[in-house]
This record gives structure tokens, C-alpha cells and sequence, in this order.
């Protein structure tokens, strides 16, 4: 079996192409579809096997980043996604469509209840930087294993995860979801500008307790060739390291 994805686009998503590269350049394939054909025709989900909601500023962020866009979802759509979900396929949400899916409650549990938010960054401003992520090994998520470390860029004004009470967020440490925290060069926890937005406890991404399920505010789309990085000229930068996590979507479906 090979990944086949579809790439959500629409009302201001701006990274579906990078997206569908990243997935194609990492032994995939991948259709970038309107999120109104979806609505028009929701049976067309089930000619795919990963679902990915791009970044960008869907709605231009009105009522809330990814709001719009995920009720939109959640309201017309809840039924093809919980079979979607329930077939055994992926769903990777980015930046934006992090956002989406904690909104729409897909993440943590995909139930259709919010538990978490994503809102404003502490800076009060936009972020455009590039962020050092720490993997947690006993994650269960599938898009991350063998991750110890990623560097990745952000570009976002709304990026801070909070959970919505202590449960929560005692849930997500105590089952292993959250996939990702920001971290200084040193791989310890530390805060602006190592954590651009001030999300609680550093976290950068989540994902739900099948693994399947996952969302980041991190573009790692947005580093596909080495040289999308400052830092490539100084001869340290191998390998574009955001498609380790496409690369590992493909070898979910070759296992």
C-alpha cells in the first residue's frame, strides 16, 4: 500500500503546494482539493488514506484561527471523518491546520470536543523563525518515530498551545501525546525566542493515543531542500530534515 494523500485547501490556506511536494518528494502521492468540492461531494475521502490541513490563515484568522474552517469541517463533514479516522488512516494537521484540528476536536481525542486551544503568542506580534524541536521517544505518533530532534521554521501569530485545565494536560503528559516541545540548542526547555509563541510547558505538537492522529505548529513542508535553511551555507545541513515526517508517513502504509 502507498500513502495516498489529500491536501486541503481554501479561504486563505497558503502551503498546500509545499505540502504536496513534501509528500511527493518523500515517495508519496498527493491532490490538493478545494475544501468546498469536499463539502460538495464528501465520498471522495475514501480514495485516500491521509488527510493533511495545511498552514496559512484560513478566514484571515476571523473568530479565531482555524475556526471557520474547522466548523465547517466538524458540522459537514463529522460523519466521512470518523470513518476516515476509524479506517486506520492518517490526518497531520500543520501550523494552521493545527489549529483546525484542535478546534474541531480532532486532537487530543477524536471526539469532536475541544479540550485545547491554540491563541495568541505572548510576543503580541508575528513570529517568523526557525525553532529547535525534542521528540519524545515513548510517543505512540506515527509521523515522528526516530525523531530525537528537528529544526524547523514558524511563522505564525497565533501558536500558543494551552490545555484547557490541569486534566488535560495531565493527559497528554501521562499517555505520552505531546510529540514535540521547543527547546534551546542545548535540547533544555527554555523560553522566548526558543519558544516563539509561549506555549504551556514548550509544546509544540500533540498527537492523539493511536498515533494517527497529529498536529504541529512547526512547518516541516517549509523544509524540503536544504537550502530553504539559513544555515545550510555553513555546510552543517545534510538533509532537508522536515521530510523525516512525511517520510514516515510513507512507511506506514509500505509496513
Amino acid at each position: 500500500m502507498s500513502l495516498r494523500a489529500l491536501v486541503l485547501t481554501g479561504f486563505g490556506v497558503n502551503c498546500e503546494a509545499e505540502s504536496k511536494h513534501s509528500i511527493e518528494k518523500s515517495g508519496g502521492s498527493a491532490d490538493i482539493l478545494h475544501l468546498n468540492k469536499l463539502l460538495k461531494d464528501p465520498g471522495m475521502l475514501k480514495d485516500y488514506n491521509m488527510l493533511l490541513l495545511p498552514g496559512g490563515f484560513s478566514f484571515g484568522d476571523d473568530l479565531g484561527s482555524g475556526k471557520v474552517f474547522s466548523n465547517k469541517m466538524k458540522f459537514r463533514l463529522r460523519h466521512q471523518l470518523e470513518e476516515f479516522v476509524s479506517d486506520n488512516n492518517l490526518v497531520f494537521g500543520i501550523c494552521n491546520g493545527f489549529q483546525m484540528l484542535v478546534k474541531m476536536g480532532l486532537l487530543p481525542e477524536p471526539d469532536f470536543v475541544q479540550r485545547t486551544s491554540i491563541i495568541a503568542n505572548d510576543s503580541g506580534h508575528f513570529e517568523d523563525r526557525w525553532v529547535i524541536l525534542k521528540g519524545n521517544p515513548d510517543s505512540p505518533c506515527i509521523f515522528t518515530k526516530g525523531i530525537e530532534y528537528l529544526l524547523v521554521p514558524v511563522r505564525h501569530g497565533e501558536g500558543k498551545f494551552v490545555p484547557g485545565d490541569d486534566s488535560v494536560l495531565d493527559g497528554l503528559n501521562r499517555k505520552n501525546l505531546v510529540v514535540f516541545r521547543y527547546t534551546d540548542e542545548g535540547g533544555r526547555p527554555a523560553g522566548y525566542p526558543y519558544n516563539p509563541n509561549g506555549s504551556v510547558e514548550n509544546i509544540a505538537g500533540i498527537c492523539d493515543k493511536t498515533g494517527r492522529i497529529f498536529g504541529m505548529m512547526p512547518h516541516p513542508e517549509a523544509f524540503n531542500i536544504i537550502e530553504n535553511c539559513p544555515y545550510w551555507i555553513r555546510g552543517t545541513v545534510k538533509e532537508p530534515y522536515g521530510l523525516r515526517i512525511f517520510r514516515n508517513a510513507v512507511e506506514y502504509f509500505k509496513k
